[in-house]
């Protein structure tokens, strides 16, 4: 079983690095703060809770489970009534079960870290407040069975390591079948603010917000069938999306490796006339405090 390294974020919680992909699973600025604000605040769970009793969430990549517990946390608090069903996709079950093992979700209240242990351990917890599910495996495997199910969430957590790691996760043919999970109302939420992902969630049928800001990262993405719930993207985004770092990532089959995934990008950028990243960058940055914007490390 693989073991993984603990390291301390910047709000004092704590988080795992993966040495199979290469990153943290939580921004450097802060675990618990990353899944309060991108997820909780960006799906704008504080606004939905107030005036319904029954939220459903789709929390695609659990990981450590902070997401999950973050938002079981303030819907207790703040909607004690609300019934709660989420559904968690999670590839690794060594993962939270380390996380629990470590005591890493101790930064919330003792009723929360029960509630996520029963799931962790039983994959499933059932009671008057909530129906909760995580499903191991595959999420391209998962996400199939969801959309013949039927499921649609009015709020999705896409919380994947980055596309250069993890591409199979952010290309167009799954995130098409993600946006049909989400409801007309809902919102998806994301740290990612590449262009890729962002024309991916366009292909998929999904308008395109621009998500919080956490520590010093770019603004992260939130998607809807409903732009007016959305705050817009400012220029210099929108025209990101108009260069090749646009050009998305595809899996036809929803079977191929990362590998394959990124040298089918990489070919088709190559081939097209779309202006030049760097050229962007010139136009909207002074040079000498140039830095990445397509956000290939979440960390």
């Amino acid at each position: 079983m693989t073991s993984f390294e603990t390291r301390i974020t910047e709000d004092g919680s704590k988080t795992f690095y993966s040495s199979e992909f290469g990153e943290t699973f939580h921004t450097k600025y802060g675990a618990k703060t990353e899944a309060e604000i991108t997820y909780i605040k960006g799906c704008q769970i504080p606004e939905k809770i107030k005036y319904q009793n029954h939220l459903r969430i789709l929390d695609i990549c659990f990981g450590l489970g902070y997401n999950t517990a973050a938002a079981i946390d303030y819907i207790l608090k703040e909607n004690p009534q609300c019934f709660i069903e989420i559904i968690g996709l999670e590839l690794d079950e060594n993962v939270p079960i380390q996380a629990l093992n470590n005591n890493l979700l101790n930064d919330w209240q003792p009723t929360i870290v029960d509630i996520l242990q029963e799931l962790i351990i039983n994959k499933q917890v059932i009671s008057p407040n909530f129906k909760l599910s995580l499903l191991i495996g595959d999420a391209r495997d998962a996400i199939a069975s969801l959309v013949e199910q039927n499921w649609q969430g009015d709020a999705i957590f896409l919380d994947p390591f980055s596309p250069p790691k993890c591409p199979q996760l952010w290309t167009v043919e799954f995130l098409s079948l993600v946006a049909k999970c989400l409801n007309q109302e809902g919102i998806l939420a994301t740290y990612s603010c590449s262009a890729a992902v962002r024309t991916a969630l366009q292909l998929a049928g999904l308008k395109l917000g621009a998500n919080f800001c956490i520590g010093r990262r770019s603004p992260g993405t939130l998607a809807s069938y409903n732009e007016r719930i959305l705050p817009p993207l400012s220029l210099m985004e929108l025209e990101h999306l108009q260069t090749r770092a646009s050009i998305p990532f595809r899996d036809l089959s929803l079977r191929d490796t990362a590998e394959i995934i990124k040298k089918r990008r990489e070919k088709e950028q190559l081939l097209s006339n779309l202006e030049s990243t760097s050229k962007w960058k010139k136009r909207w940055f002074n040079p000498k405090k140039l830095r990445k914007l397509t956000d290939d490390n979440p960390s």
